[in-house]
């Protein structure tokens, strides 16, 4: 995973679609999303890391 459509569709994939019309809450709720997925064992280890990694700079570049 390299871009946020990439996480969208990862989200997408396992039936979470986030959209508030607030960039920044929907970020934070996607973050929420990723972290239950690995905790599930729905996804591996490198999967969540990019996965965080990508929203964590999307949220870093909103500030």
């Amino acid at each position: 995973m390299k871009t946020m459509y990439e996480v969208r569709q990862l989200l997408k994939k396992h039936g979470s679609i986030v959209y508030t019309r607030d960039r920044s809450i929907d970020l934070a709720l996607m973050e929420d999303e990723l972290k239950e997925l690995y905790e599930w064992k729905m996804i591996d280890r490198e999967t969540f890391q990019q996965g965080l990694l990508i929203l964590r700079n999307e949220t870093r570049s909103l500030n």
